[in-house]
């Protein structure tokens, strides 16, 4: 990735995208609150977002997803392909599962409802940004079984390929339970591992697989047809 993550003493450096200033205003000083994340920038519709996360590089992007000018769906796409390593996650009052399903596609780590209670809110960013999911397991699987069905019949990534090889038998393994929206302390659980060692290979997976985040890293084998075999059991 382009992009380093933020070290844990650094606090997360977080762009607002929302075309009211009363929501803006109320996440901004919400998270200025927390001592481990920073709101670096404000933006009124998609373009503006797009054009911020260019010249800013922040860590993560709240995002809307109905927006002025550019949706959040579409600049969510032209951040993931200007500055892959900053972490999009969905701030909306839309719950159709459509939208879940496209913004990740469009490259989000995550989806956050708008009527969710603050500290949710808070808890997801802390999440995505420390390498979890902040969808639940359930909303996890839903989602990336809706993406299985949009890739290609017989879509195969052919042996020997450098993104194959590229990938321990562990690595493999757990990017297969990441697909069915493992958590960190499940995943230590079922490979008997500790959790800051599942966390080094999070991060591995992520970085192999060029993208900033777990939800992306499955979204991609699943569109590779890493996981095509698996998915049909």
């Amino acid at each position: 990735m382009d992009d380093e993550p933020p070290s844990e003493d650094t606090p997360l450096r977080i762009v607002l995208a929302d075309d009211h200033p009363l929501v803006r205003d109320a996440l901004r000083r919400t998270l200025d609150t927390q001592p481990d994340m920073d709101v670096v920038g404000e933006a009124s519709d998609g373009q503006e977002a797009v054009e911020l996360c260019i010249s800013l590089r922040p860590d993560l992007v709240l995002m809307d997803v109905r927006m002025p000018n550019l949706d959040g769906l579409e600049a969510t796409r032209q951040i993931k392909k200007e500055v892959p390593g900053t972490i999009v996650l969905i701030l909306t009052a839309s719950d159709w599962p459509y939208d879940l399903s496209e913004a990740l596609k469009a490259g989000a780590a995550g989806y956050m409802l708008k009527v969710a209670p603050i500290p949710e809110t808070i808890d997801a960013v802390r999440k995505v940004a420390a390498g979890e999911s902040p969808l639940n397991q359930e909303l996890a699987a839903q989602l990336l079984r809706r993406l299985v069905e949009d890739v290609p019949k017989g879509r195969r990534i052919p042996e020997g390929d450098p993104l194959l090889e590229s990938l321990t038998p562990r690595e493999a393994e757990m990017l297969r339970l990441m697909t069915r929206g493992y958590t960190n302390q499940q995943l230590a659980r079922n490979l008997h591992i500790s959790v800051s060692t599942v966390k080094k290979h999070v991060r591995s997976v992520i970085s192999k697989l060029g993208v900033s985040d777990r939800t992306q890293a499955a979204v991609r084998a699943v569109e590779l047809g890493l996981l095509a075999e698996h998915q049909r059991e």
